[in-house]
């Protein structure tokens, strides 16, 4: 089997299995993962998690142009962004509309600089500070701008009453920091107002340090 054909497999089963358990409901949320050439392979509109078709993957060349599959998703300026923005440390993109996630946006106190309270050590470990983005219409071209407006400082970003994305070393990467963004968020929902013991400076700078974490505003 080609890498190609791999990566494509790879997509269909992390997608199913964020489906599966809930994590984006219908035919929402989109992945895109990037091959060796630069080329990138992306979840196509309207698809949903839990029937792609490897396939029937949208195929997109070096210049973010649709050149094979079927029609991408609206989303791939935002995609894009972080590839252009980020090009060491992405090769895939995670975009889900999750539960946790998304209400924790629309809170009066959320923190937009911080958003996801240091509950615990892998929900720092693995998304560091996660940005808080204000709300776009779906397919916006603003959301790719925002992005760049960030110059690279953060892996992880909540659009406002609309979900998260995720940027990762792999696929397998961003999936799983996207995971621990939206059990985290569903602590910080759980433990709202019933003032939780959250790590302290010292033990998040000592993650920080020890895991190599991007931590810096």
């Amino acid at each position: 089997m080609s890498a190609e054909a791999r990566l494509r497999e790879q997509v269909c089963v992390f997608a199913k299995s964020l489906y599966d358990r809930g994590l984006t409901p219908g035919a929402s949320g989109n992945i895109s993962a990037r091959l060796e050439d630069g080329r990138l392979l992306v979840t196509p509109t309207g698809s949903c998690f839990g029937r792609l078709d490897p396939a029937r993957l949208s195929v997109l060349d070096e210049t973010r142009a649709h050149i094979e599959g079927d029609a991408p998703t609206k989303e791939v300026a935002l995609h894009a962004a972080f590839y252009e923005t980020r090009p060491a440390q992405t090769g895939a993109v995670v975009h889900l509309h999750s539960t946790h996630s998304v209400a924790l946006s629309m809170l009066p106190d959320t923190d937009p600089e911080d958003m996801i309270p240091p509950l615990t050590a892998y929900g720092v470990m693995k998304l560091g500070k996660v940005k808080l983005l204000p709300y776009f219409m779906p397919g916006d071209p603003a959301m790719g701008e925002a992005i760049r407006g960030l110059a690279g400082k953060r892996s992880a970003v909540v659009l406002a009453n609309h979900g998260p994305v995720v940027a990762g070393k792999d696929l397998e990467a961003a999936c799983y920091a996207m995971e621990e963004l939206e059990e985290t968020s569903k602590l910080a929902i759980l433990t709202r107002g019933l003032s939780p013991k959250m790590l302290n400076e010292a033990q998040i700078q000592g993650l920080v340090t020890k895991f190599n974490v991007e931590w810096d505003d």
